[in-house]
């Protein structure tokens, strides 16, 4: 039987919130910015340097987060409009198949390939 736009829509919140805790929580587990570490009363260049990897990774992390957050918003923004399901480039129905595996995608199979050739194009060697 296939998923219905309701459960699709459920989900859609249920991974929003999700996210949102998710983001509040890695948000909260960030060191003040300037807070040296315990026993580390001049901030050795190894310290400083996993301390700028660590910092490094939790932005990555944030950064991927806040993307899928977007791209969620952005769906659940198409399902107030009546347009969910619709590729924002053709118009054309986006499969069901694959929204059932990526609620938020907003484009369908032809135009994501395409874009996907097109990133691709513009730079050589990925």
């Amino acid at each position: 039987m296939p998923i219905t736009f309701d459960e699709l829509l459920q989900r859609l919140k249920e991974e929003r919130d999700r996210l949102l805790r998710q983001l509040e929580q890695l948000r909260a587990s960030a060191p003040a910015v300037g807070e040296m570490k315990e026993g580390s009363p001049y901030g050795k260049k190894e310290e400083g340097a996993s301390e700028a990897f660590e910092l490094e990774k939790r932005l990555a992390v944030e950064k991927r987060l806040m993307g899928t957050l977007s791209e969620i918003e952005h769906a659940l923004r198409k399902f107030e409009k009546g347009t969910y399901g619709t590729c924002d480039t053709c118009g054309r129905a986006v499969e069901i198949e694959r929204l059932e595996v990526l609620p938020q995608a907003n484009l369908c199979l032809n135009c994501k390939a395409q874009q996907s050739r097109n990133i691709k194009g513009r730079f050589p060697g990925r």
